[in-house]
């Protein structure tokens, strides 16, 4: 079992550049099987779950071929009856995904229960509704959902939550679609808009791209293209909040700025600051981290929303920041049941945290955390728990790091290049 080894309390300085969006490159995988021409993707991350969604799409006689670092070249010339491999279907939770484009392309799809990380109930509802309304029939076992239709054709849906991943499930089965498809309720996150955009490109036609209603009106067949995909917002997220963290000087590049107002005003109550210089934010060194407190003196909060409010995936990352932020402030996890979980690791290390139910926590601070031996429970617990390492004094361990290499590329290497002493080890 790997681990890494991470030598705390020193800055770090240079710059970083985030890899391709995680969230945009899973689903444009799977979007692969809508056309039997080549789809040639860049930018896409070399991480865990990537790998994983390659080899899944690669048993359904996707041809995968490699163009250099971090491009690839994709062709569903046929896409027979096997069905999608139920173990690797179980290490991520974008395996569902794969129903859209098979129902489009072939009528029937079975598709196992999916994995991922642990962090409460991913509902499944929001893509079974969707896919219902355009002409699905499904059959729910305990393991698996075997799904079938003779043809899919247009509707208005409105979906009964902002699911990203319902979202993408309903425009990809919907191109391809008779008629017109209406998305209502719809999620508009950086990672949606790239997957629509990629579909204009083979060909569909979608408009309303990045609002809450998409309008999908469907086409005969998608062709190939060639489309590059955005910087990874978490980690964009992540390395500001390492930065803050750490009292470092840290430069991200190309990491559309634009994408992060709302990141802004929540580190803004945390007294996090930086620069935008053209595509590039900016993280000055030993910031002044103080707890912004509301009108009349009353605690803050910092809570997550559907886009474009502060995303739940970097909520575990501000949790972190606020340890090392002078005052009190109230994390709310609304979204998930697990994802606060993470933080009696923090309270080992010496952070002042009162987790008052699972989907709240109040944090004191600044406190002086120090070395300790860690778990990595899911892939953003994982990167927060690295950030406090590093902020830390002394020598921490962090195990199961396979969590952390899920969602973020050759991480140590890149934290070295900035001065951090970190070390993989098995």
């Amino acid at each position: 079992m790997e681990h890494f080894v991470i030598e705390g309390g020193y800055p770090l300085r240079g710059t970083i550049t985030p890899v391709g969006n995680k969230n945009a490159a899973l689903p444009l995988l799977a979007v692969a099987l809508l056309t039997d021409e080549p789809l040639i993707l860049h930018n896409v991350p070399d991480i865990g779950d990537v790998r994983t969604k390659l080899e899944l799409i690669r048993r359904l006689g996707v041809e995968a071929t490699p163009l250099g670092a971090s491009s690839w070249k994709l062709q569903a010339r046929a896409v027979g009856d096997r069905q999608p491999d139920e173990e690797l279907s179980r290490r991520i939770r974008t395996a569902p995904l794969l129903a859209g484009p098979l129902l489009a392309r072939r009528g029937y799809v079975t598709i196992p229960r999916p994995g991922g990380d642990r962090i409460g109930r991913r509902r499944l509802d929001t893509h079974f509704q969707a896919l219902q309304a355009l002409g699905a029939e499904i059959e729910i076992a305990a393991d698996r959902y075997m799904l079938r239709c003779r043809e899919l054709v247009g509707a208005d849906i409105f979906l009964d939550e902002m699911s990203v991943t319902g979202t993408e499930q309903a425009v990809i089965a919907a191109t391809l679609a008779r008629g017109t498809t209406i998305i209502r309720n719809a999620a508009s996150e950086p990672h949606v808009q790239d997957v629509c955009r990629c579909l204009n490109a083979m060909g569909a036609r979608i408009s309303g791209i990045g609002s809450d209603t998409l309008v999908v009106e469907g086409v005969n067949a998608l062709h190939g293209a060639e489309y590059t995909i955005g910087p990874d917002f978490m980690e964009v997220g992540s390395f500001i909040g390492l930065a803050a963290a750490t009292r470092s000087a840290i430069r991200i590049k190309d990491a559309r700025p634009e994408e992060h107002r709302i990141t802004r005003i929540t580190f803004n109550k945390l007294g996090v600051t930086w620069e935008v210089d053209g595509n590039d934010i900016v993280v000055p060194a030993e910031q002044a981290l103080e707890i912004q407190d509301d009108l009349h003196g009353a605690i803050p909060k910092i809570d997550d929303r559907p886009w474009p409010g502060f995303p739940t995936d970097l909520m575990s990352i501000a949790l972190v920041v606020a340890t090392q932020a002078r005052g009190t402030i109230l994390i709310h996890e609304w979204m998930f049941e697990n994802r606060l979980f993470f933080v009696d690791r923090l309270i080992s290390m010496g952070a002042r945290i009162v987790l008052c139910d699972p989907h709240r926590a109040v944090v004191v601070g600044p406190s002086q955390l120090h070395g300790e031996v860690l778990t990595s429970p899911d892939i953003r617990a994982g990167m927060a728990l690295l950030i406090a390492a590093l902020a830390a004094q002394g020598t921490s361990i962090i195990q199961n790091i396979g969590q952390i290499d899920r969602g973020y590329e050759r991480i140590e290497e890149r934290l070295r290049a900035l001065g951090a002493r970190i070390e993989r080890r098995s």
